[in-house]
C-alpha cells in the first residue's frame, strides 16, 4: 500500500492530471448551462521557493516570478536553474531578462505540452496546469531549466521522539563554514539507524538548510535521511578526505562514493528539497579525483524522492546489486564540460523504478549496465556480478551530449525486462539506444513506449540520430531479442541514418516499430525507409505497426 506521504509515480500523476482536466471541463459545462456570466477557473497553485545557498551565484540573465511569488534562479555552466514546490492548480510564471531589452523569439519545452506564452517587453508570461520540469529558451541566452516539484508532504518536524537534528546537541554541526564536519554528522546518522532498528520503524537525521562540506558517509538500515529545502551536502574539494572505492579507466582517475549504503541493509530513505553536490570542479583540479554522489550498494527497499543531483564529476547515481529501489521528483544537473558524468545508471539490480526525474550532462542522463564480477568504477566491492532485470524509467526530461535514454554499453550479465516510457529528449546526439557493446549476455524484453524527441544537436561516435539498436564485440558478442519502440514523435531525425546493427551470431530480433511519426508528418510511418533506419546488419525480421 502506498504511503499517504508518498508522491504519485508517473501514471498516478497522468491520472490525476487528466482528472483534473476533465472536472475543470465540467464545472466549465455546468457553468455554461446555469448561466453563469464567468467561466469558472482553476485555483492558483501555492509556490514554495527554496532557499538558495550562497555557494551558488544568481542568474546574470532571468529573474522569475511564480503565481506572484519571486523564486531565485541560479547561474550554473550551461544553463540556468530555477526550483520550487508547487501544489495543486494553476501557475503563471513570468521570466524576464534581467538586461531589460526585448524578447525576439522563445521556446518553451516539453513542447508537447504545447504550453504558450506572451510577450512584453523583456518578459515571457505563460501558464502550466501542474509541476513539471521545463526549459525554456529566450533569444540569445542561456537555457533556463524550471524544476517544479510536487509540493512536499511528510515533512519530519525538526525535532521530536525518533528524529536526530545534526544542528542539535550532540551533535552540533554547524553548516556553511566549509569546515570538514563528517564526524558528527555520520554520528547521527548511526544514532537514528540503531533507533530505526530497536523501534522497528526508520529513524529520522533532519538536516536544516545551509551548506555541510562533507567526506564519505554511510547509510545503515532503518534509517530516513531528510534534506530540508535550502541543505546541500557538499564535496570538500580535497582528495585526502575520501577512501578510493574504483577507478575510471577511461579517464584515468580514481572514484569516491560520496554517499553509500553499507552491505546488506534494508529499508533506507533519502528525502526532502536538498541538493546533494559532488563540487566536480573542485574534486577534478588539482586532485583529479572522479565523485560518485550516491552509491546504493547490496541493499533492499531504498528510496530517494525530491532530491537534486549536482555537478558530480563521474556517474552520479549507481544503484548496484540491489532490488527493490525506487527514485522520484529526482534532478540530475550537471555539466556539460566534464564527461562520464551520467545520471543514473541502474547496475546489476532488480525492481528499480525511477520516476518523474529530469537528466541533464554532457554523458548519458538515463542508462541500465551489468559488468563482471569486478569492474575497475567500483573495484572495492566483493561479490559476484548479478542480473538486471525488472526496471522502469517513468516520466523523463533528459538533455545531454550523448544518449536520451539507453540500455548499455555493460551487457556482460543478462538485462531482462527494461521500460522507458513517457519520455522528453530535450536535445542529445541519439534519442534512443540500445548499445550492446561489452560482454557475451544477452538484452530481452527491452521497451521504450511514448518517445518525444525535439532536437538532436550532437554526435557521439559519429551518431547523430533518433535511434540506434547496436552489438559490439568487446569481451564476447550476445544477442539482443524482444525490442519493442512504441509511439514516438521525432521533431528532430538527427543527421546520420538510424541503425540496427547486430553481430554474426549475436544478431538483433524481435523487432517491433509501432507508430512512429516522423519530422514534417501527421501519421506514422509504415517503412523503415520513412524512418531513415537505413544503416542495417545482422538482424531479424523487423515488424512495423501504424
Amino acid at each position: 500500500m502506498r504511503s499517504p506521504f508518498t508522491a504519485p509515480g508517473g501514471a498516478e500523476r497522468r491520472a490525476a492530471r487528466t482528472l483534473a482536466f476533465g472536472l475543470t471541463a465540467l464545472l466549465l459545462a455546468v457553468a455554461a448551462l446555469a448561466g453563469i456570466p464567468h467561466p469558472v477557473q482553476a485555483a492558483s497553485a501555492s509556490v514554495g521557493a527554496y532557499p538558495v545557498a550562497s555557494v551558488y551565484p544568481p542568474s546574470t540573465d532571468y529573474t522569475l516570478t511564480v503565481n506572484g511569488t519571486p523564486v531565485p534562479v541560479t547561474k550554473y555552466q550551461g544553463y540556468d536553474i530555477a526550483q520550487f514546490a508547487l501544489g495543486s492548480g494553476t501557475a503563471t510564471m513570468a521570466v524576464t531578462k534581467t538586461s531589460n531589452t526585448d524578447i525576439g523569439s522563445y521556446s518553451i519545452s516539453p513542447q508537447k505540452l504545447n504550453i504558450s506564452g506572451s510577450v512584453t517587453g523583456p518578459t515571457l508570461t505563460f501558464t502550466v496546469q501542474h509541476d513539471d520540469y521545463l526549459i525554456v529558451k529566450l533569444d540569445g541566452r542561456p537555457n533556463l531549466v524550471i524544476a517544479a516539484d510536487p509540493a512536499e508532504s511528510g515533512r519530519p518536524s525538526p525535532s521530536g521522539t525518533g528524529i536526530f537534528n545534526v544542528r542539535s546537541a550532540p551533535y552540533n554541526v554547524q553548516p556553511n563554514t566549509g569546515a570538514y564536519t563528517t564526524t558528527a554528522f555520520q554520528t547521527a546518522l548511526n544514532d537514528a539507524a540503531a533507533w530505526g532498528t530497536e523501534n522497528g520503524r526508520q529513524g529520522i537525521v533532519y538536516v536544516p538548510a545551509g551548506v555541510y562540506t562533507l567526506g564519505n558517509i554511510y547509510l545503515r538500515s532503518n534509517l530516513a535521511l531528510y534534506l530540508a529545502p535550502g541543505a546541500v551536502l557538499r564535496y570538500t574539494g580535497e582528495a585526502d578526505h575520501y577512501v578510493v572505492g574504483g577507478h575510471k579507466n577511461s579517464q584515468g582517475r580514481d572514484l569516491t562514493w560520496f554517499i553509500s549504503t553499507r552491505y546488506s541493509s534494508s529499508n533506507i530513505k533519502i528525502y526532502g528539497r536538498g541538493i546533494i553536490d559532488g563540487n566536480g570542479a573542485a574534486s577534478l583540479k588539482p586532485s583529479n579525483l572522479g565523485v560518485n554522489l550516491l552509491m546504493p550498494i547490496y541493499t533492499d527497499g531504498f528510496t530517494v524522492d525530491g532530491i537534486t543531483f549536482r555537478e558530480s564529476s563521474s556517474w552520479a547515481v549507481i544503484p548496484l546489486r540491489s532490488s527493490n529501489l525506487t527514485f522520484r521528483n529526482v534532478k540530475f544537473f550537471n555539466r556539460f564540460d566534464m564527461g562520464e558524468n551520467d545520471g543514473i545508471d541502474v547496475t546489476e539490480s532488480t525492481n528499480v523504478t525511477v520516476t518523474h526525474a529530469i537528466g541533464i550532462g554532457l554523458d548519458d542522463p538515463f542508462s541500465t549496465k551489468t559488468w563482471g564480477d569486478v569492474a575497475d568504477i567500483y573495484k572495492a566491492v566483493p561479490g559476484t556480478a548479478r542480473p538486471l532485470k525488472h526496471v522502469t524509467f517513468d516520466d523523463l526530461v533528459s538533455w545531454t551530449y550523448c544518449y536520451g535514454v539507453k540500455v548499455g554499453q555493460g551487457v556482460i550479465q543478462p538485462q531482462d525486462d527494461v521500460t522507458f516510457k513517457h519520455v522528453v529528449v530535450y536535445d542529445a546526439a541519439v534519442g534512443i539506444g540500445v548499445h550492446h557493446k561489452y560482454g557475451a549476455s544477452s538484452a530481452t524484453n527491452i521497451r521504450f513506449d511514448d518517445i518525444d524527441i525535439e532536437r538532436l544537436d550532437f554526435a557521439n561516435d559519429g551518431n547523430r540520430t533518433w535511434l540506434a539498436l547496436m552489438t559490439g564485440n568487446t569481451q564476447g558478442v550476445g544477442p539482443v531479442t524482444g525490442v519493442t519502440i512504441s509511439d514516438v514523435k521525432v521533431r528532430n531525425a538527427g543527421t546520420t541514418a538510424g541503425r540496427i546493427n547486430g553481430q554474426p551470431g549475436a544478431p538483433i530480433t524481435g523487432i517491433t516499430l509501432s507508430n512512429i511519426v516522423m519530422p514534417a508528418s501527421s501519421t506514422p510511418a509504415t517503412t523503415l525507409g520513412q524512418m531513415n533506419l537505413t544503416n542495417l546488419s545482422d538482424h531479424g525480421p523487423v515488424t512495423i505497426r501504424p
